[in-house]
């Protein structure tokens, strides 16, 4: 599967996915990545219903070449995959992305693997199947905290 972006995505390198009709806040571009198109699919087109822009991924070398072309601001990526696996996607996007915030998704409950994701950096751990609203709130405190660096990094450059 090609990473494809949800009708009412914004991306192409906008500093965020555009603004909630509602209330008028920015809105990240989140990257879903999973090896399991119905998890994405079902993901995009409910995080679309709530004004989220969101591409997908099926693998962590879909990822890497989606955000080369047209970035992100949140991953939210499956920890076990065929070819590079989460972690190793994780460790890519950190290295290579630092300004991409990543929560971790696992099916199976693993408390050395959600300790492993988060000293790699990954913002957060959540376990399949995730409660939407919880996702949710996961994904805008992860663009909360992307927003804050971006512009401690604009500071010190400037």
């Amino acid at each position: 599967m090609t990473d494809t972006p949800t009708p009412d995505a914004h991306s192409g390198g906008a500093p965020s996915g555009g603004v909630h009709p509602d209330s008028g806040k920015a809105l990240p571009r989140v990257l879903l990545v999973d090896d399991e198109p119905e998890s994405t699919e079902m993901l995009a087109l409910r995080l679309g219903k709530r004004g989220f822009p969101a591409a997908r991924a099926a693998s962590g070398e879909e990822a890497l070449a989606h955000l080369a072309r047209e970035g992100a601001d949140v991953v939210v990526m499956d920890v076990k995959m065929p070819g590079m696996g989460g972690m190793r996607a994780l460790q890519r996007i950190r290295a290579e992305y630092p300004g991409v915030e990543v929560i971790m998704l696992s099916g199976h409950a693993d408390m050395e693997v959600a300790v492993e994701g988060m000293r790699l950096g990954a913002f957060g751990y959540l376990m399949k199947p995730t409660d939407f609203d919880e996702l949710l709130f996961k994904i805008e405190d992860a663009y909360t905290q992307c927003q804050l660096e971006r512009r401690a990094a604009a500071r010190k450059g400037a």
